[in-house]
């Protein structure tokens, strides 16, 4: 059977990239989209590379986005993000890419779905996967977002246009609830490991998190180490299945291990001194805290969004191990030190009512518009 061909675009979110579609251009039936964003992307490839299709051969870079003018008061876009699995016939939805939510507002004025004058404008977007709101402000020239501007990210070669993203009310995206268990940290059995302590924080995407030396590493490992080390990686697996039991994520470890993309893992240590993947030296006094994420079983080279947001706010929550890691004290904005070097990431949380609420994470990214066209599935 001939390939069909659909009108599509390639954009960079921060320190991603995805293939993104209007919903106007896919079938009514979502049950037929797997089948053409896995053949989009090239998956699944047993060899990692993704050759014969867009992906790259990591999960940062085997997304899809899906965009339409939205019909919800007080709201400007939908957007749905898929991430599909590069060695597998697996397309997931359950969670939000924050970095490529960065490119949903460029693409809204440029394809035309938003027409706003020239100068800042802010565009409310829903994420159907999290079913939470975020204001994407940015500048407009012409009628296009602006592009070229002095705003350096960690993890991405130039400048550009500052993207700023306010995540609106985060917690509970992925479970309903910031501390899922109700508890700042727990003590998991896992087995072969015996009770191990994490945190495991839902905001803006549900994480879990544990110490470096719980896991008897430095905690300043590069993705290529990481995923060298199997063993480390085999114990990381084991910690996240149980969490996403405990954090009532999945019904069983059977479905935990179907959910590859939920919750994110990480391990957390104290700020110290380090090098990027650019081998940039970063020293300890430049970050607050070090962290290393796990994104759908595989090392992140930077850090997702989602996950910088979730850092942030557990970083403001006493008992945390996020919280316990922290070089000094508790800060609305924090910085992260990651394999690509440092991020900050800005979180408002308040206690009301005996119970803690996320008013917004925030953070600035930037994107751009890599190609436009066709894609063949």
């Amino acid at each position: 059977m001939a390939h069909q061909k659909f009108p599509a675009e390639i954009s960079r979110g921060g320190t991603s990239k995805a293939v993104m579609f209007h919903r106007r251009d896919l079938p009514e039936n979502r049950a037929a989209w797997d089948a053409i964003f896995l053949s989009a992307m090239g998956s699944p490839d047993l060899n990692g590379r993704q050759l014969d299709g867009m992906g790259g051969g990591i999960s940062s870079l085997s997304k899809v986005c899906i965009l339409a003018r939205s019909t919800r008061p007080n709201l400007d876009v939908d957007y749905t993000f898929a991430q599909v699995s590069v060695k597998e016939a697996r397309v997931d939805y359950s969670s939000n890419c924050g970095n490529m939510s960065s490119a949903v507002g460029p693409f809204a004025v440029d394809e035309q779905i938003l027409s706003p004058p020239d100068g800042d404008t802010t565009v409310r977007i829903f994420n159907t996967n999290t079913e939470k709101t975020i204001h994407s402000t940015f500048g407009v020239r012409g009628g296009r977002a602006l592009v070229e501007g002095e705003l350096e990210i960690p993890g991405v070669t130039g400048k550009g246009a500052p993207i700023r993203l306010d995540f609106l009310e985060p917690a509970g995206a992925s479970t309903g609830r910031l501390l899922p268990t109700g508890n700042p940290s727990d003590f998991l059995d896992v087995p072969g490991l015996g009770r191990v302590e994490v945190s495991m924080i839902d905001a803006a995407n549900a994480c879990v998190f544990v110490s470096a030396e719980t896991l008897g590493i430095a905690g300043i490992e590069m993705p290529e180490e990481i995923e060298r080390n199997v063993e480390l990686l085999s114990r990381l697996s084991a910690i996240r299945l149980q969490s996403s039991v405990a954090m009532g994520i999945s019904r069983s470890l059977q479905a935990a291990h179907r959910n590859v993309s939920l919750p994110f893992i990480g391990f957390v240590s104290p700020s110290q001194d380090a090098r990027t993947l650019s081998g940039e030296p970063v020293s300890a006094s430049a970050a607050d805290i070090t962290v290393r994420m796990i994104s759908n079983g595989q090392p992140h080279r930077a850090m997702p969004l989602t996950a910088s947001i979730c850092v942030a706010a557990a970083s403001q929550l006493q008992g945390t191990m996020v919280h316990r890691a922290l070089r000094s004290g508790v800060a609305e904005t924090l910085r992260i030190a990651m394999p690509s070097g440092v991020l900050q990431v800005a979180a408002e949380v308040r206690e009301e009512q005996g119970r803690w609420y996320v008013a917004r994470g925030s953070l600035f990214r930037t994107a751009r518009r890599l190609f436009e066209g066709y894609v063949y599935a």
